[in-house]
């Protein structure tokens, strides 16, 4: 948890950037990981980055089986273990970049990613629907993502009382902050995905790298960018008292 943490932080300073006018960086999970990579020590900090997000990820895999008995709502419950599920596949993602710029090989961003599967999705018979599907269930995603910051119900999973007293006010404040900034990024990938089905044009999709450049350049688009690096910094923070204080 820990390891996630710190990649939102770093996250939160590479969008932090483009706020301030540097259009250079890649403001993606992978991005962070590379700033990891520039560093002195770049090669061991990566292999512990790697190694703490691999157990991130086997934690959430146990969690999305059999986690989160303490939501009596089934309903939310399995909505939980998707989560779960979801953060999983996001912690080897980032754990296998982690181990790829170990050992020297390159990286696609996820916007070339992104770009990549929708050219596949909308080569294939209804390929634009399948397109507006997707991007649909991404804007839905961080809607929900939202919810969770504004209805405060990521408390459900954390035992405040394993936090010392004068923190734990922080600790709301900062999730709320975070899952609200978070919701709001994948909303805009959601918006890109959506633009490129409804032109066939898979240049128009994106990642969160091309979700945030875009978002940069539009008018006051600097001030919601803004939000959303105070979003992933408070989500990160959130993360270092999650990996004190989350139940299971």
């Amino acid at each position: 948890m820990v390891c996630y943490g710190v990649v939102h932080v770093l996250l939160a300073a590479l969008t932090a950037q483009v706020v301030l006018g540097d259009s250079g960086e890649r403001t993606d999970q992978k991005g962070a990981v590379a700033e990891i990579a520039k560093t002195s020590f770049g090669p061991v900090l990566l292999w512990v980055l790697a190694i703490g997000l691999f157990a991130f990820a086997l934690w959430q895999v146990t969690l999305a089986i059999s986690g989160y008995t303490w939501d009596t709502e089934k309903r939310k419950r399995i909505y939980h273990r998707f989560g779960s599920a979801g953060r999983a596949i996001t912690g080897v993602a980032i754990g296998v970049a982690a181990v790829n710029y170990a050992v020297g090989s390159s990286q696609s961003s996820s916007t070339e990613q992104s770009q990549t599967w929708t050219a596949r999705l909308l080569s294939v018979p209804f390929g634009q629907v399948l397109v507006g599907v997707v991007a649909l269930a991404i804007i839905v995603l961080g809607a929900l993502v939202m919810r969770k910051g504004v209805k405060k119900s990521f408390e459900k999973d954390l035992d405040m009382s394993r936090l010392p007293p004068g923190s734990r006010q922080w600790v709301e404040r900062l999730g709320r902050i975070g899952w609200i900034g978070k919701g709001l990024a994948y909303a805009l990938i959601g918006v890109l995905v959506g633009l490129a089905a409804i032109n066939a044009d898979p240049s128009r999709s994106g990642g969160m790298d091309k979700a945030l450049h875009t978002l940069a350049a539009q008018p006051y688009g600097v001030f919601v960018l803004a939000v959303i690096a105070v979003g992933f910094l408070g989500f990160g923070v959130y993360c270092f008292a999650a990996a004190k204080a989350h139940k299971g």
